[in-house]
């Protein structure tokens, strides 16, 4: 028996109204300080340069994440579909709960330098020694294993996983939601209403009613503008550069045994790969901002321009490169050694192909390692992906939009203007 609270508690939440809390498990996950953690780490990392409402934290999406999967369960047990196995029900709440209980600060651009992955601490997480794996053995002593298991894509039961991660998950369902609302943009807006009302539980899968088709359109077509009009933006890469450069420039600094005037052991460990479980429950944004902060003062004056830049937003220009000239960019890499700059830091080009992000891909089917594409299901019962019946995705699905941008310090680049060659000036209309 899943232990009940006695009163029912609720959140306000600006995306989805209320988010509603009935089982002791779930608010007691809620209050651990693994979960609390979430509450400083910011949901979109350095967005917020960007668009500066962007302050939202991973601590509202995981409970936005929890409140979608508790609706689409609902929805399932209220019609009594067979398809649903109930007993699974909390489990699908724990993990859509915790499933990003792992990320660290500033997320994916941490997790590009240091080789780190937050599927992986979120499990670490789980299955460790934290007052997280402590809540979830109290349901009983496989259940923290089940948990990462769902996380992990590997539990017998797809259905359950499908909830948390797939093509169209509560996860991506609140992300693109609560994304729009904070960064003020309309392009991630869709109705989720209707999506929930047409899921299906069917042969251990969670698929759409085809009459839904056309609402599962506008999802992934908001999908689609959210990703270049806010994920790929190109000043959002800019602040993304400037991170991964301190944290190479710091690294370099350890390498060389330069004696730091301010490091705090959890951000060494992570320089030097030697991070435990605790110290990574210590990183946050706060944290790494009080690092730059300090860093700011650090004899290396690269390292010291490089924070100072990024607190200050005083990003990188970016300029659209009509393609990738290798000997051109050689050029101007010799021509920014000659002016003083450092062209590994002070010259970037980026493209926005590595993205974690990906809008739809029909070609991943069942048995693959990603997620599964979007089924519709007609009334014959019969299973179709997607695309193969909407020309809107099919058009989408196959649209490669990504285009190369050269990023450099105008400030600097400007003052020395007179010593670059024309061909560069103008490309980047100095």
């Amino acid at each position: 028996m899943v232990a009940k609270l006695q009163e029912e508690k609720v959140f306000k939440d600006p995306v989805h109204s209320a988010i509603y809390v009935q089982d002791l498990t779930i608010w007691k996950l809620i209050n651990t300080p693994e979960f609390q953690r979430l509450r400083r780490i910011r949901q979109l990392g350095t967005s917020y340069l960007t668009f500066h409402g962007a302050e939202h934290s991973r601590f509202s999406h995981s409970l936005g994440v929890y409140e979608i999967t508790r609706k689409i369960i609902s929805q399932f047990e209220r019609n009594g579909y067979s398809d649903w196995p109930q007993e699974e029900r909390l489990l699908s709440l724990c993990a859509s709960l915790l499933h990003d209980v792992g990320h660290g600060p500033f997320s994916h651009s941490i997790e590009e330098v240091f080789h780190t992955h937050h599927e992986q601490w979120t499990c670490d997480i789980i299955e460790g020694d934290t007052e997280i794996n402590r809540v979830l053995g109290e349901v009983s002593s496989d259940f923290p294993q089940q948990v990462a298991s769902v996380i992990r894509k590997t539990y017998n039961k797809p259905i359950v996983v499908s909830l948390v991660s797939s093509q169209m998950d509560a996860d991506r369902m609140d992300y693109l939601l609560r994304d729009a609302y904070f960064t003020g943009v309309n392009y991630g807006t869709f109705d989720l209403d209707r999506i929930l009302r047409v899921l299906r539980p069917y042969q251990g899968k969670i698929v759409v009613k085809e009459s839904g088709m056309h609402a599962v359109e506008d999802y992934l077509m908001s999908r689609y503008q959210m990703y270049w009009q806010v994920y790929f933006h190109p000043v959002t890469r800019s602040s993304e550069i400037l991170l991964r450069q301190i944290f190479r420039r710091a690294s370099e600094l350890v390498r060389d045994g330069y004696a730091f005037g301010f490091m705090l052991p959890p951000i060494a460990h992570l320089i030097e790969g030697s991070l435990t479980l605790s110290d990574y429950l210590m990183l946050d944004e706060a944290l790494v901002q009080t690092a730059f902060r300090q860093w700011e003062l650090e004899r290396d004056e690269l390292l010291s321009n490089l924070c100072s830049r990024f607190l200050n937003r005083k990003l990188y220009k970016y300029t659209p490169l009509e393609q990738k000239d290798e000997a051109w960019l050689s050029d101007v890499r010799e021509e920014w050694r000659s002016i003083g700059l450092h062209p590994d830091y002070h010259l970037e080009v980026d493209t926005p192909y590595d993205s974690p992000y990906d809008i739809y891909k029909p070609e991943l089917l069942p048995g693959s390692s990603g997620k599964l594409p979007i089924l519709l299901l007609d009334d014959r019962e019969q299973l179709t992906e997607i695309s193969v019946k909407s020309d809107i995705i099919r058009s989408i699905a196959g649209i490669h939009r990504g285009k190369y941008y050269m990023y450099y310090p105008e400030d600097e680049v400007r003052k020395h203007a007179d010593k670059l060659s024309t061909e560069t000036r103008s490309k980047l209309s100095i």
